[in-house]
């Protein structure tokens, strides 16, 4: 994600679902908000309906009307929610009991019209869809209309259920006295000065975790992705009227970790604790041949990750991780960076039912899908580091249509123990040891060194880094420069902009031991589902291994990736993809608002549709629903 306020560095740089034609139906006049009708067999007139198979009643409504504003329109998508001008949708999290939460990502400080909740959007805000259980989610939801009048833009508009603002940014929760927030939700201080580094507009992931004694209680975990980042903790219980109420607040203390940087999406672990993703940029460049700039003076964005470290000077090596909150509920959480699931542009990692296989997704320009495979269960502290190899499908290249099949290239193996001891060797870096024209830290030359089975690292005069110059080779590049090591042993870095990537955990549970978990269901085959928001760059083209076209490009799409009985991915196919079309007014390709626009955030439901959250360049993005049957 993105569009990070305080960025470290300036910027690194449908599926045409054809809706299948029913038997003599023909399309009728525009309906007025078409409902959605079930799913039939054989029926005639289904000119808009699912994909494969002619219903009655067509996804648009009976009699294949296409509903107002683009209901379904044939894609199977329906607008769940619009949020305000200049936000994004972040923190999608659905619980067990049916609560989805969602947050309104820095939107414009222009805002000042209310809704309900009685506060402007004018700052991030966290919250929840209330009155509504998204489990027991019928068919037949109407989508909300395309944002046109002031209010309709500058608020959160939805189609069922109604929006909770639970906090905004700055908020201290007076009421709540000593469990209050007395410096703010989302502000962050300097470890060594104590002096308010930045107020933080970007909520990101949510996850909540029930307490154990209390029924209807449990707490919220929420990211605020700038850097330094951070991570506030809600202690909330649900009325009977469906609505929170806000019991205790705190920001958790990262200080034993040197901070965090940029905290984006995450996920919460099958034992029960938040994994947060650091996306700080951290300079994995693929084609780069230089890494000097951390400790250059002139390089000035770094600035605020000074105030966080003794010395004063930070090691980049120390971020760019996947943090793991272990004892979440306690006074205190203890937070422990998982260094053995490599250092690049975090968006999440997430964890399989097996408590062993972890898949992370790197958020950048030319990016690797990493899987990373712990040595024992529940623990993250050791285990091995594999990159995909994509083999792209012959004689296709439109997104809408063409898959990928999937091997893995595994990396290197390492604890955190001994990878934090080549980490520390970088601790006491700091201006003064820049030289024009070398580096102090590792180079490309020295991960393709270690690539090629080199017994020794290159030195100064070779391009070497001057930590490792001509010392013994150890597998320090796997973890410290992990996109390039990936690409060096022949994993597939061209991704652009990989997003979120989500399971349904009983889903893939009953697909791969065949235990009886979705009722009224049988699960044959499951998946993870990623969200993509560019396709373009290093996706496109005639090179590299995926060679798409330019069609779909800055509005992204939402692939899914197939899991076998050993958890492994072996094939990312196409679900649903974003459409352009060519502005009246300017010429311009733009994404067409009745699709998707740069997918970010994505949940599994476990009737198997999926929740898309946009990080789009739309004036209003939007909270989607999509059923894959309607493909």
């Amino acid at each position: 994600m993105k569009r990070i306020a305080y960025s470290l560095i300036a910027a690194a740089v449908a599926v045409a679902l054809t809706a299948c034609d029913g038997d003599d139906g023909k399309q009728g006049p525009q309906g007025e908000q078409g409902v959605q009708g079930e799913q039939g067999t054989n029926g005639t007139n289904g000119t808009n309906g699912t994909n494969g198979t002619n219903g009655t009643n067509g996804t648009d409504g009976a009699d294949g009307v296409v509903g107002k504003d683009g209901q379904n329109g044939g894609s199977g998508l329906i607008r769940i929610a619009t949020v305000p001008a200049g936000a994004e949708v972040t923190g999608l999290f659905l619980t067990e009991q049916g609560d989805l939460f969602f947050n309104v990502q820095h939107p414009s400080d222009a805002n000042t019209l209310e809704d309900g909740n009685g506060r402007p959007y004018d700052g991030g805000t966290v919250g929840v869809l209330t009155g509504v259980n998204f489990n027991e989610l019928p068919r037949n939801i109407v989508s909300s209309p395309v944002p046109v009048t002031e209010f309709e833009m500058q608020t959160v508009v939805t189609a069922i259920g109604q929006y909770q603002i639970l906090g905004q940014t700055g908020d201290v929760y007076a009421d709540l006295g000593e469990k209050g927030l007395a410096g703010g939700l989302g502000v962050h201080y300097g470890i060594t000065s104590g002096d308010k580094i930045i107020e933080n507009d970007n909520p990101d992931f949510n996850g909540f975790i029930p307490s154990a004694d209390e029924e209807n209680t449990g707490y919220l975990f929420t990211n605020w992705e700038s850097y330094p980042g951070g991570m506030s903790r809600l202690k909330m219980s649900k009325s009977d009227a469906g609505t929170w109420n806000i019991e205790e607040a705190m920001m958790l203390d990262f200080d034993g970790v040197k901070g965090t940087a940029a905290n984006c999406f995450g996920s919460v672990s099958p034992w029960g604790t938040p994994l947060t993703s650091e996306e700080w940029i951290v300079r994995s460049d693929v084609d780069s041949t230089q890494h000097a700039e951390w400790n250059d003076p002139a390089f000035t964005r770094i600035d605020r990750m000074k105030e966080l470290v003794t010395p004063e000077f930070p090691n980049p090596y120390r971020y760019g991780y996947i943090a793991e909150v272990q004892n979440p509920l306690s006074d205190t959480p203890d937070v422990v960076k998982h260094f053995t699931i490599g250092r690049y542009e975090h968006e999440n990692s997430l964890v399989m039912p097996d408590e062993r296989t972890v898949y992370s997704s790197q958020d950048d320009t030319g990016g690797v899908l990493f899987k990373f495979i712990a040595d024992q269960p529940k623990d993250l502290s050791s285990g091995t580091l594999y990159g995909a190899k994509l083999t792209q499908d012959k004689g296709l290249n439109d997104p809408a249509v063409t898959g990928f099949d999937v091997t893995w290239v595994e990396i290197a193996s390492g604890t955190n123990a001994e990878i934090e001891a080549w980490i520390a060797e970088y601790d006491e870096i700091d201006t003064e040891d820049f030289v024009e024209g070398q580096t102090s830290y590792l180079s490309v030359a020295d991960v393709k060194a270690w690539a090629d089975g080199a017994e020794t690292y290159p030195t100064l005069a070779q391009g070497g880094g001057l930590v490792t110059a001509g010392k013994p080779m150890d597998n320090r590049s796997a973890f410290l420069e992990s996109r390039q090591a990936a690409r060096q042993l022949g994993a597939t870095a061209e991704w652009r902009k990989l997003e979120g990537i989500s399971i349904n955990y009983d889903r893939v549970v009953e697909a791969v031991t065949g235990q009886d978990m979705v009722p009224g269901e049988v699960v044959e085959q499951a998946y993870m589902y990623i969200g993509v928001a560019d396709i373009d760059d290093t996706m496109t083209g005639d090179e590299g291994d995926i060679r798409l076209s330019a069609r779909v490009k800055d509005c992204g799409g939402v692939y899914r990736a197939h899991i076998d009985n050993n958890y492994n991915l072996t094939r990312i196919e196409p679900v649903v993809m974003g459409g352009t079309h060519r502005s009246s007014l300017t010429g311009a390709q733009e994404c067409d608002v009745n699709q998707l626009s740069q997918p970010d955030n994505v949940i599994v439901m476990q009737d198997g549709r999926i929740i898309i959250g946009e990080d789009g360049i739309q004036e209003n993005n939007t909270l989607w629903l999509y059923d894959p049957n309607a493909k």
